[in-house]
């Protein structure tokens, strides 16, 4: 604990954005980082407390509050305060692989678990990991990591998101001979193609993969694995000492009523990735361009897909953005005796909204209808706790575009999951569990969003970690992978 008093005597101070109108100009990141010396003053902040609930104890019992990779939190703070930034760097790299990812678009459940939270006022823990992270590439102290004996070993990757890319990145540092499979024509998932370049700009992912294409591993793009054209699965097993299937949950939720027929309306995850090709200078090949330059957008979903919506189409000149939400409007704050050291549902108010969109809680939507095939209107009604219709509520709103972001049921099985066989869980994804990670089929293991569902980046990461660490055991008979 580097100042004992920090905490009563230095206010909460975060970053800020820069202003709206200069920021939708582009597609850049538009935060503003601290100084070095507001830094350290945030970092004095932490009090080292008896019980961090920040570190998160998801090794031990998953799912309870904090941090799922287990980042020594209260350590790299004191390091901060008292300047040694490159010894919080090595901090932070033991637990989390890409810090400047969760620096940048994690929702920071460290924070909501920090017992300076019961007061509103919790450690910048996101903030002062991405400074750090960011520090180590800005003074060179992230080297490759090269193994220094190789094990002979031969293992394939598939898929190339914060699962994938961690999962590889262990297992190559343990000495084996790994490969990427990845469908897409560069890695990073939905990192490169589902997030915004505004929130985090992809040469922050093309840095990463040329320290992991140093430490040996190959990457191999553009052709999926399973499906019509695509690597042979069983081909993969039979060459590889090991599988590791990481892919995302990619069935998006559908809305089925009436007139979802129409042109114009959309999946979220057809329509920001094409602006994410767009930035990249990649082609977009044969799919039809979607762009809200002067339309009525509607956005159906009240999470972080649909709040990329909004700032996309806002950059496109968008004429109006509203966005739907099924669920009741959240409380502004949240009962901290009862909620308190949980991930708390609340008003959230994200960069985006702050840009400009009109925003409807408790609204479900009934049916589209237009005219000449193109979406027109949406027709809703309001709906009770129990999401029941309200009779009288009933209201139309005018829309040429319509985004939907109700999320993912699991992942896509047409192709790879259906080629192997791998057995599913009732919910629809792979059936494995954290304790080995080993699906139905031998030699193939499977970890993040694929096996668990949507979630967040770092849980990726945290089972990526895990992943590599069982398929180390599973072909050494031991490892000194970290879980």
């Amino acid at each position: 604990m580097g100042k004992i008093t920090g905490f009563l005597e230095i206010d909460r101070s975060d970053r800020v954005y820069a202003p709206v109108a200069e920021r939708l100009k582009h597609y850049h990141e538009f935060v503003v980082p601290l100084s070095e010396k507001e830094l350290r003053d945030q970092a004095a902040r932490c009090m080292n407390c008896g019980v961090p609930y920040c570190h998160g104890t998801g090794a031990v019992t998953p799912g309870t509050p904090g941090c799922p990779v287990n980042n020594q939190i209260p350590d790299w703070n004191d390091l901060v305060y008292n300047g040694n930034w490159e010894e919080a760097a090595r901090n932070l790299h033991s637990t989390n692989n890409f810090p400047e990812f969760t620096g940048r678009v994690c929702p920071a459940p460290c924070e909501s678990s920090c017992t300076l939270n019961l007061e509103e006022t919790p450690v910048t823990i996101k903030t002062i990991e991405c400074a750090i992270v960011d520090r180590a590439w800005q003074n060179g102290w992230l080297n490759p990591e090269i193994a220094a004996h190789k094990t002979g070993k031969k293992i394939a990757v598939v898929g190339s998101g914060p699962a994938g890319l961690a999962c590889a990145q262990q297992l190559a540092r343990a000495g084996h001979d790994v490969h990427v499979y990845e469908k897409n024509a560069k890695a990073g998932g939905l990192l490169r193609y589902g997030i915004p370049d505004f929130k985090m700009e992809k040469g922050i992912i093309d840095r990463r993969i040329g320290q992991m294409e140093a430490e040996g591993v190959v990457f191999h793009y553009g052709k999926a694995v399973g499906g019509p054209g695509g690597i042979d699965p069983s081909e993969l097993i039979k060459t590889h000492d090991a599988v590791a299937l990481t892919g995302g949950a990619e069935a998006p939720r559908d809305l089925p009523v009436p007139g979802r027929e129409l042109d114009g309306i959309h999946f979220a995850m057809d329509f920001l990735p094409q602006q994410n090709r767009r930035v990249g200078n990649e082609p977009l090949g044969d799919v039809r361009e979607i762009l809200a330059t002067g339309k009525h957008v509607v956005v159906i979903g009240g999470g972080d897909t649909g709040s990329d919506c909004i700032g996309t189409s806002n950059r496109h000149g968008a004429k109006s953005v509203t966005q739907l939400e099924i669920m009741p409007q959240p409380p502004e704050k949240e009962n901290k005796l009862l909620t308190w050291p949980n991930w708390p549902m609340k008003m959230r108010t994200s960069s985006s909204h702050q840009e400009g969109a009109k925003r409807e809680f408790a609204v479900l939507t009934q049916r589209f209808s237009g005219s000449n095939g193109k979406v027109e209107k949406l027709h809703c009604i309001h709906v009770d706790s129990k999401m029941q219709p309200i009779a009288g509520s009933e209201f139309a709103l005018e829309a040429d575009l319509v985004l939907l972001a109700m999320g993912f049921v699991h992942p896509v099985h047409e192709g790879l999951l259906k080629t192997l066989g791998v057995d599913l869980d009732p919910r629809g994804n792979v059936r494995a569990s954290t304790g080995d990670y080993k699906t139905s089929v031998p030699k193939v293991f499977a970890s993040g969003d694929i096996r668990r569902g949507q979630s967040l980046v770092v849980w990726a990461i945290r089972e990526g970690r895990q992943c590599a660490a069982s398929i180390d055991q599973f072909l050494m008979g031991a490892t000194n992978l970290p879980r």
